[in-house]
């Protein structure tokens, strides 16, 4: 039985039940093995677009999974495209669109949904792996990166730095009295804090630095290409935005964060740079709290 294709307006929606019994035509099933070969999204899509150039001339592809933000753009986006919305058992897999100069042809489209079976299976297992990768390094409470993902970064990020010559800076927080917060009211009202200074901490930094849960209360951010004084200047940006967003425990009760930051020594290692911010952070907090000191 053939896939069920339904055409709305210009998209066609591309599913197949999941355990499909339909015969798939050969080059389906040699493109399926081919695609196999990596769990890798963006090299999945590479061998995708050369395996279907083989089969029809096109000059570019686009896939786009906004629930999983990712979006992959191979080619060139000419004048006429073919989209596909994809499914398996109902299982959105986002969508596909593939362009040329000149329209496709009925016995084109055909040729590319039977290719497109071929690629449905290898998608998925791609997907559901890419899900796992990225629950493996998320804080469930905060949405902020875990530990373990601030571990290969700082390292690689510390590397990087010192290899072409380039400013590092990290920023460490915590939120001020955070024990007290859990004693008086409870760890659910701790949770909520820490997700809305979590959230904030995230409007305020740039898409390029990265937030981390780094345990309990304490969190990390880390500054590719930025020097110190852009480091204090984030961090008291952070400082703010929190004290005046006041995200409040109870009436007159609000929270606020002091910050550590420290920006990377020539020779230094991961660990150093690390120990520096903690002690700026513990100065910031032996001097009143609600505070950025700088490491020096």
């Amino acid at each position: 039985m053939a896939p069920q294709i339904e055409q709305i307006t210009e998209n066609r929606r591309f599913s197949v039940p999941l355990h499909p019994g339909q015969k798939i035509a050969a080059k389906a099933l040699a493109l399926t093995s081919v695609l196999q070969t990596t769990l890798e999204i963006n090299q999945l899509m590479a061998l995708f677009f050369q395996e279907l150039e083989h089969t029809i001339p096109f000059d570019g592809l686009y896939y786009d999974f906004p629930a999983s933000a990712i979006d992959i753009k191979l080619g060139v986006q000419s004048g006429h495209s073919c989209s596909y919305t994809l499914e398996v058992a109902s299982e959105a897999l986002g969508e596909i669109r593939l362009f040329r100069h000149q329209r496709f042809a009925e016995e084109e489209l055909e040729t590319i949904e039977n290719m497109l079976v071929g690629l449905l299976f290898p998608l998925r297992n791609t997907l559901l792996y890419q899900r796992a990768l990225q629950s493996a390094i998320i804080d469930p409470l905060t949405g902020a990166k875990n530990r373990a993902a601030l571990d290969g970064s700082l390292q690689r990020e510390v590397d990087l730095a010192h290899r072409h010559t380039v400013p590092l800076s990290l920023i460490l927080f915590d939120i001020d009295h955070f024990k007290r917060v859990n004693d008086r009211h409870g760890h659910l009202l701790g949770d909520q804090a820490l997700r809305a200074i979590a959230d904030c901490a995230q409007r305020t930094i740039r898409d390029s630095d990265l937030l981390f849960r780094y345990g309990g209360e304490e969190f990390l951010v880390l500054l590719t290409n930025t020097g110190l004084s852009g480091a204090q200047m984030l961090a008291e940006r952070i400082r703010r935005s929190i004290e005046q967003a006041q995200p409040v425990i109870e009436a007159g009760e609000a929270i606020t964060i002091s910050l550590g930051v420290a920006s990377l020594l020539q020779n230094e290692g991961a660990t150093d740079l690390f120990q520096r911010a903690d002690q700026a952070l513990y100065q910031a907090k032996h001097q009143g709290r609600n505070r950025v000191i700088a490491a020096t």
